[in-house]
C-alpha cells in the first residue's frame, strides 16, 4: 500500500474503557500525517501506549501529511462515523526547510486544529511537531525520549474529561 494513501487501523485497549455512569467511553480517533513515516511511527507508538495504559480504545487513520490532518478530523467529526469518537489525536510533523513553506503550513495547521476545538467543540490532543531540523523531530517523537505522542494523549483525555463534565 502506498504510504501516503489513507488507511484505517482499529485497536482496542487491553483493559476496558473507563466508565462513568455505566457507559463505556467512546474510542479516540488518531489521525496521523505520514509525510515523515518514522516520526509518525514513533508518535503513534507513544500515543497508543498511553491510550492502552489509560484503558481507552482507539482507531487510527493516516493521511499524507500534517496539512491534511485537520480536514480529515473535520470530515469525520461531521459525518455519522464521528459520533463514535470521544476525542481525536492530531499527529504529524513539519520540519523547517529553506523556504517559507514551513511557516505557512505550521500556522495553518495550528489554526485549523484550534478552530476544530473552539468552533466544533472537539476534544483534540495536538501532536503535530514543528521542528527546525530532523534530529529534533526524532527526539521529540521517540517514545523513550520526549514522547510527544503520549503528551498529546494526556491533553486529549483531559479535554474529554472537561467536556464530559460540562454536559
Amino acid at each position: 500500500m502506498d504510504s501516503h494513501m489513507p488507511r484505517t487501523v482499529s485497536r482496542s485497549a487491553s483493559k476496558p474503557s473507563p466508565q462513568k455512569g455505566g457507559k463505556a467511553e467512546l474510542p479516540v480517533l488518531i489521525v496521523e500525517g505520514r509525510f515523515y513515516e518514522d516520526i509518525a511511527d514513533d508518535l503513534a507508538e507513544g500515543a497508543t501506549a498511553a491510550l492502552r495504559a489509560a484503558g481507552v480504545s482507539y482507531e487510527r487513520i493516516s493521511v499524507p501529511g500534517s496539512f491534511e490532518v485537520p480536514a480529515a478530523i473535520r470530515w469525520i467529526a461531521r459525518s455519522r462515523k464521528g459520533k463514535r469518537y470521544s476525542g481525536y489525536l492530531a499527529l504529524g510533523c513539519v520540519i523547517r526547510g529553506q523556504t517559507e513553506h514551513y511557516d505557512h503550513i505550521c500556522r495553518e495547521v495550528s489554526r485549523a486544529i484550534m478552530d476544530l476545538t473552539t468552533e466544533d467543540g472537539l476534544a483534540i490532543g495536538f501532536g503535530i511537531l514543528t521542528c527546525p531540523n530532523y534530529a529534533l523531530a526524532q527526539e521529540r517523537a521517540a517514545p523513550n525520549k520526549k514522547n510527544k505522542g503520549a503528551e498529546a494523549v494526556k491533553a486529549c483525555l483531559a479535554m474529554m474529561t472537561l467536556k464530559k463534565g460540562l454536559r
